[in-house]
């Protein structure tokens, strides 16, 4: 099935909205930085939240532009294609001798 842009972006965006892990690391990292005098404790956590949003998506978009480009390199390389390849067989090859020759 052939999504467009946007279909893959609203994936990622309800993966992220859902995904559990990132409640946990609002409510249990967050709350150290809220001023325990403050008026308004909910208006900081938000504040830090849309903080804390907006540098990841800064930085998702950034490794997202640069992993496009170097797929698009590697995939014009056959031979880097074949290295790489060599490369993932020769490491699954050693774990698996490592694991072979591991005692229990």
């Amino acid at each position: 099935m052939s999504r467009t842009h946007s279909q893959w972006i609203g994936h990622a965006l309800w993966a992220n909205v859902l995904n559990p892990k990132l409640s946990i690391f609002f409510h249990a990292f967050l709350p150290q930085f809220v001023d325990t005098t403050s008026s308004q404790p909910a208006a900081a956590m938000i504040r830090l939240s849309l903080v804390f949003m907006a540098l990841t998506f800064a930085v998702f978009a950034l490794y997202g532009v640069f992993v496009a480009q170097m797929r698009d390199r590697v995939l014009q390389r056959p031979a880097v294609l074949r290295w790489l390849r060599r490369s993932f067989a020769a490491a699954f090859v050693l774990l698996g001798a490592r694991l072979a020759w591991t005692r229990r």
